[in-house]
């Protein structure tokens, strides 16, 4: 019998619907039960494509035992933290305050008449093993302690609320030392170095930040050169999948040789753009090519709505194992290949008899260059045999939405993956600003078109009457949008602007329009910064957020107040530049001091203090966009030779709102651009 998740539209949510325990959405109804009734509440956070998400669901929460267990003595309670990020941001922050450290499932106890958690974790087993309790002797504790030791439990409900505030609190400085620039510059290239051990995020972020650094060096590329290498990494190693396109979610190792097997739009998004930086700040390596043509692809077969919007994710999981889908035992490439093809392959690819995960291979590449096209043949030959022997690269390939969908169709290759089919605005975004930089970098007209599809889309179906919402389920509308959907949108709109000089006045129109509304709603009128939500949508919230630490995406904050710099270079409104400053002294502590935390808002401050305008005409502006200029804004003045008195004149570079001699060279337009952007250092 399902329970109250079965008519959710969250894919998520859905495969929680059997489960025998009596699960409810996030929403009155829940919580008042828990208070009526005096039960805890166990809060269980997660998504569709998280492979320890998927353990849990099969275990534990299929127990009849365990589910008989909570449903008389809690009220439980799932959600989606990819349609309520603020969720996941409180309840994520109280269990590292707990000690523990954060992942999902993201599973906590939380008191019904203040919803103040007092117990958390993240995966639990259904029976006792690697060092965690089993779930079960876990509630009977839970429930033990909450009826027996009330007093205990409020003082420490009192000291997560204390500890939640205190990480939220952002005294504001009257002035951010030039100094923190480079401090931070020290401190987050430490993150993308390599290490020895562990496992390897994109951490895009951080490498974005080391990029645009690495203009400020005069002496030895250093910066540059991890920067590069973090780009090569993602570009040759097998978080990348070298048959069909796309990325996977990070490696399990430090070699960037086996990843775990999700495939994320954000990750994909923020990857595609960092590698059209690097194209175009000099590092033209054709494998950087290959993986930003394969991904486009990649997005047209299996990432793509009718509509023109892009889908979440896929599982890691295909028929109950992880990787299923893309990973080859050597028994059958050696079948299927030639041996003087597969000496080839081997030449090119990590691949061997014991293989390099669970006897099987990942694709992982040797060196860096062009593939010969006996190569490209052979990879074409994987393809098909996973895709289907007549599939072509961007043939739409059928999308299984649910497992149900896994067992009715009758799949001429493999069996693939779950594919989450809801759109979400701040992670197209993402991929319109990975796609319009990739337009810049290697003008191919699909990157431009998928772009510009996926921006309309938007605009027409998730911003319903001066709302942006940030959920879209196959044509309905859902959840209100949070504010890394406007920022990023934003940052979508005006990258499209830069990208696309014939539209620009479009975009730059409805970026402006947008920001009115993120401004009215959002901005902390008393203090600066940008809530996460809305004042009506933060009900039931324990604190009105402002985001500003980095994870896998930027935060909110720095892609906003960096969006406010733009707009103040674009239109010349110093409100905008006052908005930003104002925004950057109440981060101000967190930028000097935990440098790590928020390389996206040290980009911001980069952004504040070497914001450089470009005057142009519409063949100089060719030029400079396909050149990579961070801090830089690009604007072609229909007038501009008519308009100045030197008719030799190429550009008219503008630091700050002070502008420079017009720019009568190439080489005179390349040294003010150099000293404008590197004034603050």
């Amino acid at each position: 019998m399902s329970n109250h998740l079965a008519r959710s539209q969250s894919l998520y949510l859905r495969k929680h619907a059997d489960n025998p325990i009596a699960w409810y959405p996030w929403g009155d109804e829940a919580l008042d039960k828990a208070r009526a009734e005096n039960k805890p509440i166990f809060l269980s956070i997660g998504y569709s494509s998280c492979h320890w998400c998927t353990v849990m669901e099969h275990e534990a929460f299929s127990d009849t035992v365990i589910a008989d267990y909570m449903n008389d003595r809690f009220v439980s309670i799932k959600v989606d933290r990819e349609e309520r990020p603020d969720l996941d941001s409180i309840y994520m922050q109280a269990v590292q305050i707990m000690g523990e450290s954060g992942g999902w499932p993201l599973n906590l106890f939380l008191a019904p008449d203040d919803l103040v958690p007092f117990y958390g974790g993240t995966y639990f087993p259904i029976e006792p093993r690697y060092g965690r309790p089993g779930f079960l002797r876990v509630l009977q504790s839970i429930r033990e302690i909450y009826y027996e030791r009330n007093q205990d439990i409020q003082d420490y409900k009192d000291q997560i609320v204390r500890n939640l505030h205190q990480v939220n609190k952002l005294t504001p400085v009257p002035i951010i030392s030039d100094e923190v620039l480079a401090n931070g510059i020290a401190k987050c290239a430490e993150v993308v170095t390599n290490r020895d051990y562990g496992t390897c995020f994109p951490m895009i972020p951080y490498a974005n930040f080391l990029l645009r650094a690495s203009r400020f060096e005069s002496g030895e590329s250093i910066l540059k050169n991890k920067a590069q290498q973090r780009g090569l990494d993602l570009a040759l190693g097998g978080i990348f999948d070298h048959v069909a396109g796309g990325w996977h979610r990070y490696t399990v190792d430090h070699t960037w040789t086996v990843p775990h097997f999700e495939k994320m739009l954000y990750d994909n998004g923020l990857i595609m753009e960092y590698l059209a930086n690097l194209w175009l700040s000099g590092l033209q390596e054709p494998a950087i090519a290959r993986a930003c043509d394969l991904t486009s692809t990649w997005l047209q077969r299996e990432m793509l709505a009718e509509e023109g919007c892009f889908y979440a994710s896929q599982d890691a999981d295909s028929e109950g194992r992880e990787g299923k889908f893309w990973v080859w035992s050597f028994a059958e490439l050696k079948k299927i290949f030639s041996t003087t093809e597969l000496d080839l392959l081997i030449q090119e690819f990590t691949i061997s008899v014991n293989g390099n995960f669970e006897e099987t291979n990942v694709l992982q590449r040797k060196k860096r260059g062009e593939f010969s096209p006996e190569i490209e043949a052979s990879l074409t030959k994987l393809f098909r045999l996973r895709y289907g022997e007549f599939s072509r690269p961007t043939d739409a390939f059928p999308v299984a939405r649910s497992q149900d969908d896994i067992r009715e169709i009758d799949w001429e290759g493999r069996v693939p993956p779950v594919t989450d089919t809801k759109a979400i605005t701040a992670w197209n975004a993402m991929m319109i600003s990975g796609l319009a930089t990739a337009y810049r970098a290697f003008l191919k007209p699909i990157y431009k078109q998928l772009a510009v599809d996926a921006a309309k889309f938007i605009l027409e179906n998730q911003w319903i009457e001066g709302r942006l919402q940030r959920i879209n389920y196959e044509g309905e509308t859902a959840v209100a949008a949070q504010s890394e959907d406007y920022a990023l949108l934003i940052k979508a709109l005006l990258d499209l602007h830069q990208a696309i000089p014939e539209a620009a006045d479009f975009y730059l129109q409805q970026a402006i329009a947008i920001q009115a509304e993120f401004d009215r709603d959002f901005w902390d009128k008393m203090s600066g910064g940008y809530f996460n939500t809305t004042s009506e949508s933060s009900q039931h919230l324990l604190l009105r957020e402002r985001n500003y630490q980095d994870n896998a995406t930027p935060s909110a904050n720095g892609i906003a107040i960096a969006n406010l710099v733009r707009f103040a270079s674009l239109t010349e409104k110093l409100e905008y530049l006052d908005r930003a400053e104002l925004a950057l002294k109440r981060f101000g502590h967190v930028i000097a001091n935990s440098p790590v935390a928020c390389p996206s808002l040290l980009v911001a401050f980069d952004w504040f203090r070497n914001h450089t305008l470009v005057r142009t005409n519409l063949s100089q502006y060719n030029y400079l966009n396909s050149q990579y200029l961070p801090s830089v804004m690009l604007r072609i003045d229909q007038h501009f030779d008519q308009d100045l008195p030197n008719s030799e004149a190429i550009s008219i570079i503008c630091q700050g709102f002070a502008c420079l001699e017009p720019a009568t060279s190439q080489e005179m337009c390349d040294r003010q651009l150099l000293r404008s952007t590197t004034r603050v250092r």
